[in-house]
């Protein structure tokens, strides 16, 4: 099932041959826009006939009730809600560490403080769907708590009952959610984005979604801000004997069952490897519960790299610049130096990236479709501005003013120069 590409004996651009098979399709623009367009101009009532028309129900009231989730939460099992509660703690102690500002630099007489100021309001939203996600609940609305954020609304799909999952609400509970709201897909980027009767419009949006969600926050770029435009989840392993091949096998399936789109690459010098993991695979999907979504997975995004080192290897997963990225070999954290794309690195047989996707404390909504080349995972800066104070006393006035004066000069403004010259004058 898995495609095989061998660079051991090839020097032909390894992106050009990394390129996936299957071209992503076009983004559904028109149809996005359409939807947009329609909360613009209906608000709730927009929400109203679009959670029918899409989701398949009807809701009364858009905003789920505090009571509503007081009563999601005693439904759910207490090993659940203990769970969520262990990584609501290792998320907040992670990002808390990010939050550490002021920082002070002082040179010839100026001294500058950068401090992170937060935005009002933040938007988060969590898909439905395929399956029920309380983890990204956590991961998108703990960091817009630590980061000061004041208000802080969620977005979700509706189940068929009409309300979201006991689990999804227990989790935005736990994370300290200001407002829930039972509306999904394009209509709840476009009321989170300008706002309707039952919404107020947020300042940043994040969160992961499909297509039509991440084609939504392209659309509203501008408006709003917005964490990323993610894409379907993405592993690359590189892996060697010295590893147990059903633990390679079951990472690749963890990722791969998140449904088609993604990617699941194994990357080896040791041919023996990818046969015994391919093997340890088919005899996972066998009895694997969501195996449809991960067969179409693995078909389209699935792949094995046989390269001649662990240092090409390496060099393989820069050019994929993955999602995840995880060392399974030997020497493991002497290829950390070499890595320079990937949203997450996890280091040792141990380190799967599910503790990451759950109670590792890290985020996992991470850069993909190639974008860890530039991005980074949500942080606690995304929910931040970051603001310089400048204070400059006589001695640095003389230090830097003529520079500046000199500057404005060349570039035509008088006026700039001027305006240090009087006080330079007068002081």
């Amino acid at each position: 099932m898995l495609r095989r590409l061998d660079l051991r004996d090839s020097n032909s651009d390894l992106a050009a041959m990394l390129a996936s098979a299957d071209a992503e399709s076009d983004a559904p623009t028109d149809a996005v826009a359409r939807i947009i367009r329609h909360v613009r101009d209906g608000g709730d009532n927009a929400l109203h006939s679009l959670t029918e028309e899409f989701d398949g129900v009807k809701i009364g009231s858009v905003q789920v009730t505090p009571q509503e989730l007081e009563c999601a939460f005693e439904a759910c099992d207490p090993e659940l809600i203990a769970a969520l509660e262990l990584a609501r703690d290792q998320i907040c102690a992670y990002h808390e560490t990010q939050a550490l500002f002021p920082s002070v630099h002082q040179r010839m007489g100026v001294r500058v403080e950068d401090i992170a100021i937060p935005v009002d309001r933040a938007g988060c939203y969590v898909p439905g769907g395929r399956a029920t996600y309380p983890s990204s609940v956590l991961m998108t609305v703990i960091p817009a708590k630590v980061a000061g954020v004041r208000s802080i609304a969620l977005c979700t799909p509706p189940g068929l009952s009409g309300s979201p999952a006991d689990v999804t609400l227990a989790a935005a509970l736990i994370a300290g959610a200001d407002e829930v709201y039972r509306v999904g897909g394009v209509q709840a980027i476009a009321a989170l984005a300008y706002g309707t009767e039952s919404i107020v419009p947020v300042d940043v949006i994040v969160g992961p979604g499909n297509a039509y969600v991440t084609e939504a926050k392209r659309q509203v770029i501008g408006e709003v801000g917005i964490d990323a435009l993610a894409g379907p989840s993405e592993l690359v392993v590189i892996a060697d004997s010295f590893n147990d091949p059903r633990l390679v096998a079951a990472d690749m399936l963890a990722q791969a069952e998140h449904g088609p789109g993604g990617k699941a690459v194994l990357v080896t010098s040791d041919e023996s490897v990818a046969d015994e993991v391919e093997m340890a695979l088919d005899q996972l999907l066998a009895v694997a519960p969501r195996r449809a979504d991960a067969e179409a997975t693995l078909r389209s995004g699935g792949l094995v790299v046989l390269v001649r080192s662990t240092e090409q290897a390496v060099e393989v997963s820069n050019k994929i610049a993955p999602e995840h990225l995880q060392l399974m070999c030997a020497g493991a954290d002497d290829l950390i130096p070499l890595v320079r794309n990937a949203g997450a690195v996890f280091v040792g047989e141990l380190a799967s990236a599910v503790v990451g996707d759950y109670v590792a404390g890290t985020n996992h909504v991470l850069p993909t479709g190639g974008a860890a080349r530039y991005q980074s995972a949500l942080r606690v800066s995304t929910f931040q501005k970051h603001v310089h104070l400048v204070r400059v006393d006589n001695d640095g006035l003389a230090s830097v003013g003529p520079a500046a004066i000199a500057i404005a000069e060349a570039e035509g403004l008088d006026a700039h120069a001027q305006s240090i010259r009087v006080r330079l004058a007068s002081s």
